[in-house]
């Protein structure tokens, strides 16, 4: 307190309130971070494992409205990191998409969801993988998932553009090693026993497909936690710190160091390090061995430009309940009553459905915005809308548009198919189309843009110059009641 006596006195939030606007009016990009639910912070079990080990769900998403309203008028509090290494504690493992009380990606969904609506809806919204499962020990199932689960289920947002992903990366710890050393130690190998070519596989794997365009699941990555300490000698420890460094460098990678500053004579990892006599100690003082990758690492080339935009797509899950994305469609209520329904994000159109599991795939590639200004919307029930002559799935239940509008949502009861959901266009699209039918299987573009969607389920999905202008399904007896058909319009006449 002697460097800051005006805060003496004050209380924790504060004094957070006094480093914030010490930062962003110095100039620094703030990223609002939950690390722990409370001040306890030890290791792996202390009390922090999950968002929800010491309070509820609802209770964490609601301070995180009041902490992202509380800076929303500060232009360069840019983000809001939601939890630190969800982890399992004694009991049980935290999950990515179960709809249960330890399910992180519905968690962060709900968090992400309610800072956007009702907080402050320019912030990033950076959501780490799930960093521990299982108990650590020889022959009993244990895992450090990272990101890997969002290959197959992946966030979308109210605003399609604010998604970071986020992982870890230390070398003592490993793909399925926990970290430790005696109890705890398993005899998987560390990150830091991998040769250069498995540590850089299973950073992809991990973490940095997230980065690959054109799936549903890209996002940018920021690697929030990385650092190895001063007085590190171990040679496999020093090449992985080389390795990984060389790996961002290639990589133009978004990271953050830990820590940035310590204590002399505790804490060596810090970049900066500072004694009891205020004298500064950091990476690049003579002697220091980590200097040269660092050196490497934060001079090698890097993309300071606005980066050029690139087409959209994401992911829709039904899974355990709705998923409507649409702060438009939000803002006109429940639009089919007691099924669970999906909408794109605004500007985005629907492209693909799949036969069971209630998933979706939205895209604005080849059109940007595509919705028209204004709140007009159209749920489609049954078959009015299919023109005199235009039977284009004989036999089966057609929900198909008005003429010049496009489908944005879906809703289901059970498998079955209940309504679909249609906007107009902000200028006029082509008419006529194809049926893509994918209930005997898989019925897509050859590209297979946005990645596998619904994985294990028959998925169809239009063309990229295409939209998606009726759903068809079928309630025959010993029939799928599920989505089995797509009328694909052309984008343009």
């Amino acid at each position: 307190m002697a460097a800051n006596p005006q805060l003496r006195g004050k209380t924790p939030l504060q004094v957070y309130d006094a480093v914030v606007a010490a930062l962003t009016g110095d100039g620094f990009a703030v990223v609002l971070n939950n690390h722990t639910n409370t001040t306890r912070w030890c290791c792996g079990i202390d009390g922090n494992e999950r968002w929800n080990s010491s309070q509820s769900t609802q209770q964490w998403a609601d301070d995180w409205v009041f902490m992202a309203r509380r800076y929303a008028d500060d232009p360069r509090v840019v983000g809001a990191d939601l939890y630190n290494e969800v982890r399992r504690d004694v009991l049980d493992d935290p999950n990515w998409g179960l709809g249960d009380g330890h399910d992180w990606y519905a968690a962060a969904q709900l968090a992400a969801d309610r800072i956007l609506t009702e907080a402050d809806p320019r912030l990033l919204i950076v959501v780490e993988g799930i960093n521990w499962t299982g108990l650590p020990v020889d022959g009993l199932p244990h895992d450090r998932p990272t990101l890997t689960p969002a290959r197959t289920l992946s966030h979308t947002l109210v605003d399609a553009h604010k998604l970071v992903y986020s992982a870890h990366f230390y070398g003592y710890t490993g793909p399925r090693h926990s970290g430790a050393t005696g109890i705890g130690e398993t005899h998987d190998p560390r990150y830091q026993d991998l040769t250069r070519d498995q540590l850089y596989q299973v950073l992809h794997d991990q973490a940095f497909f997230v980065t690959e365009e054109g799936r549903h699941y890209t996002a940018p990555l920021w690697i929030s936690e990385f650092g190895i300490g001063a007085g590190e000698t171990g040679t496999a420890a020093r090449t992985w710190f080389g390795n990984i460094t060389d790996y961002f460098a290639d990589h133009d990678t978004d990271f953050a160091y830990w820590p940035l500053v310590g204590w002399e004579g505790h804490d060596d990892w810090a970049l900066l390090r500072y004694d009891s006599a205020g004298r500064r100690y950091g990476i690049l003082d003579p002697g220091d061995w980590r200097a040269g990758a660092w050196d490497h690492l934060v001079g090698s080339p890097t993309l300071t430009e606005s980066v050029a935009p690139v087409p959209v797509w994401r992911m829709l899950t039904t899974d355990h309940g709705d998923h409507v994305e649409s702060l438009r469609v939000r803002a006109g209520g429940d639009w089919d009553a007691g099924a669970y329904k999906a909408a794109c994000p605004d500007g985005l159109r629907l492209i693909g459905l799949s036969h069971s599991g209630g998933r979706g795939l939205c895209t604005d590639t080849n059109t940007g915005d595509l919705w028209a200004t204004g709140t007009a919307q159209t749920v489609v029930t049954d078959e009015r809308y299919v023109p005199g002559g235009g039977d284009w799935a004989s036999g089966y239940t057609k929900l198909q548009c008005p003429a010049g509008q496009f489908v944005i949502g879906y809703s289901r009861r059970g498998e079955r198919v209940s309504a679909a959901l249609c906007v107009p266009p902000r200028a006029a699209l082509g008419s006529g189309g194809r049926t893509v039918w994918f209930d005997r299987s898989d019925n897509r573009p050859s590209d297979t843009a946005g990645d596998d969607f619904a994985h294990g389920h028959y998925k169809g999905q239009c063309a990229a110059d295409e939209y998606a202008a009726g759903i068809a399904f079928t309630t025959r007896l010993g029939s799928s009641t599920g989505p089995a058909a797509l009328l694909c319009s052309p984008l343009r006449s």
